[in-house]
C-alpha cells in the first residue's frame, strides 16, 4: 500500500513532468516562430520590396510579425487593424518604455510608409496612435462636465501632445488623471477614448495613447429633414445667412450663398425650435454646388459637428426624439 507521503511524491513528479514538458514545447514553439520559414512569405518578402522598405525598418517587421499570433507573415501589411494590433501585443510584451527610441521611431515610420494613420479615409483606426499632428480634439474632463477644444500639437509612440490653455482649470491638477479624448474623423465617425494626462509644460498636456476607442458611426444618425434659417461666421469674421435642410447628432446639410470647400472650418448660428439657439463649429465634407431649385443661389454642402459639439448633439437627439414621436402620435389614436 503506498504511504501518503509516497503518494504525494508521487503526484508531485508527475506535475513537474508535465510542466517541464509544456515548457519545453513552449520553448520549441517560440523557436519555431522565431527562426522557421512563416507561411506569406513570399508574399511578405514582394511587399517589402514594392514599398521600398529601409533594412531597419523591415527588422522592426521582422520583430512585430514574430511577436504576434499571426499564422501568414505578410498580415502585418494587409490593414491598418492588424498592424495595430501587432504594435500592441509588441509593447505589451516589452513594455512600451523599455523599447529603444530607435525602434519607437521606426515603428512610427513604417505606420505612415504603409499609409495606416487616421489621414487615409481607407484605413480603419483602432488605435490614438494613428492621430496625426493638427488633428482637432475635444478633451472631456470630470465626466463631461468640463470640456476644451485643442489641437495635437505632436505625437509619437509614447504619447500625444495638445494644447491647453488652463481656461478650466489648473494643468498641473490632471496630471496622473484620466480624462476622455474625442475625435470626430469628417464622413467616418466620432472616437472617444480614455487616457491619462502624463505631463503639463508651457501650455502642452501630454497624454497616453489608448487602444480601447469607442466609435459612433456618422453614418448611422438618423437625420430629419428641416428648414431653418442658419448665419455662417466665416475664419476671417465674414458671415452669410443660409439655411438648413438636414440635421443629425453627426452633422448637417446647409445651402450657403458663398462657395465653400471640403475641410474649411466655419461657425453656425441657427434656432432649434424648443431647445433655443445653437452655436456650433462645423467641418464642411463635401460642395454638392448650385441643385436645388428652391434655392438656386445657394451652394448645398454637407458638414459635420466639429469641436466641443457634446451639448448641440445632446439637443439635437432631443429634437429628433421630440419630432419622431409626434409623428408616432396620429397614427396610434
Amino acid at each position: 500500500m503506498i504511504e501518503p507521503l509516497q503518494l504525494f511524491w508521487i503526484f508531485g513528479i508527475v506535475v513537474l513532468v508535465l510542466t517541464l514538458v509544456a515548457l519545453w514545447e513552449i520553448q520549441r514553439s517560440y523557436y519555431r516562430r522565431e527562426h522557421e520559414v512563416m507561411f506569406g512569405t513570399p508574399l511578405f518578402d514582394a511587399q517589402i520590396k514594392e514599398l521600398g522598405l529601409l533594412p531597419d525598418e523591415i527588422r522592426v517587421l521582422e520583430k512585430l510579425v514574430r511577436s504576434s499570433k499571426y499564422e501568414n507573415k505578410d498580415a502585418i501589411l494587409n490593414t491598418a487593424t492588424l498592424f495595430e494590433s501587432a504594435v500592441s501585443n509588441y509593447y505589451d510584451f516589452k513594455g512600451e518604455e523599455n523599447v529603444k527610441k530607435e525602434v519607437l521611431e521606426v515603428i512610427a515610420r513604417l505606420r505612415r510608409k504603409l499609409n495606416f494613420t487616421a489621414a487615409n479615409h481607407l484605413a480603419t483606426v483602432t488605435s490614438t496612435r494613428q492621430y496625426n499632428e493638427t488633428n482637432r480634439v475635444d478633451v472631456l474632463l470630470d465626466g463631461g462636465t468640463r470640456m476644451f477644444h485643442s489641437t495635437i500639437l505632436g505625437t509619437d509612440e509614447l504619447g500625444l501632445v495638445v494644447g491647453y490653455d488652463e481656461s478650466v482649470g489648473s494643468g498641473r491638477s490632471l496630471v496622473g488623471r484620466n480624462v476622455r479624448l474625442r475625435w470626430t474623423r469628417p464622413e467616418d465617425a466620432v472616437y472617444t477614448a480614455k487616457v491619462a494626462v502624463k505631463s503639463f509644460n508651457s501650455g502642452r498636456l501630454t497624454l497616453s495613447h489608448a487602444t480601447n476607442l469607442e466609435k459612433k458611426q456618422l453614418r448611422r444618425w438618423v437625420r430629419e429633414p428641416v428648414d431653418f434659417p442658419v448665419v455662417a461666421t466665416f475664419e476671417d469674421g465674414s458671415t452669410s445667412n443660409g439655411v438648413l435642410l438636414d440635421l443629425s447628432a453627426g452633422g448637417i446639410l446647409l445651402g450657403l450663398p458663398v462657395d465653400c470647400s471640403s475641410g474649411q472650418h466655419l461657425k453656425i448660428k441657427f434656432e432649434l425650435p424648443s431647445f433655443g439657439e445653437e452655436d456650433v463649429e462645423i467641418e464642411i465634407l463635401r460642395n454638392l454646388g448650385q441643385k436645388n431649385p428652391k434655392f438656386p443661389d445657394y451652394y448645398f454642402l454637407t458638414a459635420s459637428f466639429f469641436g466641443a459639439f457634446g451639448w448641440t448633439q445632446e439637443r439635437v437627439l432631443q429634437y429628433i426624439f421630440e419630432v419622431h414621436k409626434q409623428k408616432k402620435a396620429p397614427e396610434e389614436v
